[in-house]
């Protein structure tokens, strides 16, 4: 994979990056090709091995038509998380650090979700403020619309999906019982 400088990519748990140059950094006794990115949410700097930029899951943003797909999926209902917390954290660590778009949304859906049901956890927490940092970076730069304003409608569209999945949620129990 090439890495354009000025070009803005995802790298897993981390979120929107800015290439800025390749430079040459120690490995041993070699020197080796490193893309030095700038992580856009919190200003570091990651250098990654040009070598294996794919392989540790950097990928260009989303297109504009999987960024449409992104915010419609934001409101819909999904699948319960897991109960057992142990096996809540493992799937939504997992999710996170796939790099998969898609994945921290299920994440951002479920924790918020849980969080009106629940104080979440502390781990918790930061999983949800790490997925909601993920989804909203990605689409604020694919988007291009100002980050206060998609912030607040893509919050707004995962509320809907939570209220939706309590109905159906709900509905499920009475049958249940009945």
């Amino acid at each position: 994979m090439q890495l354009n400088i000025g070009e803005k990519v995802a790298y897993p748990n981390q979120g929107v990056c800015l290439v800025e140059g390749i430079k040459k950094r120690p490995f041993g006794q070699d020197l080796i090709n490193c893309y030095s990115l700038r992580v856009l949410g919190d200003n570091s700097t990651i250098f990654v091995p040009t070598e294996n930029a794919e392989s540790v899951g950097i990928r260009p943003l989303i297109s504009a038509s999987q960024c449409k797909r992104l915010i419609s999926q934001l409101s819909k209902d999904f699948e319960p998380a897991a109960g057992d917390w142990k096996l809540r954290a493992k799937e939504f660590s997992e999710k996170l650090h796939s790099g998969d778009i898609f994945k921290a949304a299920d994440v951002f859906k479920k924790l918020t979700y849980l969080s009106f049901e629940k104080k979440l956890s502390f781990r918790e927490q930061t999983m949800l403020e790490k997925a909601k940092y993920l989804v909203v970076s990605e689409i604020t730069n694919a988007d291009r619309r100002e980050y206060d304003w998609l912030e607040s409608e893509i919050c707004g569209l995962v509320k809907v999906a939570c209220i939706n999945h309590r109905k159906l949620d709900v509905n499920t129990l009475s049958v249940t019982v009945h």
